[in-house]
């Protein structure tokens, strides 16, 4: 087959041509930091990318889940913790109370105190949390617990699980069983030590005492319940950050582009084109229509 000098020629600039295109690629990957711009330019990291960004959008929206379940678990802890006490106060002013050497007027005293504690109690169990009450379980447009006026609070609980996906098909209860913290028979215990201690009532303190002794203890187990699902999540918050590290690195492996290996290439790149030039100056020679000019 005869060469000519047109092929030559026609050959050295496809060739020139394939060599910046081959800079601008290098060139593309040092300003954005990624081996690809488009899908073209390599689809199996492109398909890979999607794949691993999605995942890694599952981990973060996994980590702010943890996040409302700390919020709920954390806000629950200090509820059950400040009913906890103020039980206690109750309790101590009860054994105060039963004191018969105290004066009808002592009593009284100590039954305005439980009364205040009453509703401490009250507001608590009527905890809003981003505008949502915590304390009523899946519920959490309604308190659970109305003003009972002179006599105990009302309460109307609902008791099921307000759950949380905190991790692919795991779901934690993130709330407490309301009703083993306010439930109708603590409001009635407390009330019943008030109406003694004021004169209205009848009850026997000693009995009341031991009935709020065995709620005090049904609140401590709900307490301790919360805790084992508080170390169980904060494990599960260790396992979705090394998820997060590993998925972070997966997609950064797959996507960015090894910017020192990048300027190795385009210097090459660089040398070959302007030795690819020199050729070309040489192959393409004057014709005579250029002397003609």
């Amino acid at each position: 087959m005869r060469v000519t000098q047109g092929m030559l020629a026609s050959n050295s600039l496809r060739n020139l041509s394939n060599s910046y295109t081959q800079m601008g690629k290098y060139q593309d990957q040092l300003a954005t930091g990624k081996k690809i711009t488009k899908p073209s330019d390599d689809p199996v990291v492109a398909m890979k990318g999607m794949y691993y960004r999605s995942n890694l959008s599952e981990v973060e929206q996994y980590k702010r889940n943890l996040s409302e379940a700390y919020l709920w678990m954390e806000n629950s802890e200090a509820g059950v913790e400040h009913v906890n006490e103020a039980l206690q106060r109750v309790r101590e002013l009860t054994v105060q109370g039963s004191n018969g050497t105290l004066s009808d007027s002592d009593k009284e005293a100590i039954a305005r105190e439980i009364e205040q504690i009453k509703k401490e109690i009250m507001n608590v169990a009527n905890t809003q949390v981003a505008g949502r009450y915590i304390f009523n379980g899946t519920n959490t447009s309604k308190p659970p617990v109305q003003d009972g006026g002179s006599g105990a609070p009302q309460v109307s609980l609902n008791t099921s699980d307000y759950s949380i996906e905190v991790s692919r098909g795991v779901s934690l209860k993130s709330n407490i069983n309301p009703d083993n913290v306010f439930g109708q028979k603590m409001f009635d215990i407390i009330q019943g030590i008030q109406e003694t201690l004021s004169g209205t009532g009848t009850a026997d303190l000693n009995n009341l005492l031991s009935d709020l002794d065995t709620q005090m203890d049904t609140i401590s187990a709900e307490r301790s319940e919360l805790g084992a699902r508080y170390n169980r999540l904060e494990m599960i918050e260790a396992r979705i950050d090394q998820q997060e590290v590993i998925s972070t690195r997966i997609l950064s492996d797959n996507e960015d582009a090894d910017l020192e290996r990048v300027i190795m290439d385009l210097t090459n790149q660089e040398s070959v084109h302007r030795a690819a030039l020199s050729v070309g100056a040489r192959i393409i020679q004057p014709t005579l229509m250029d002397f003609l000019r």
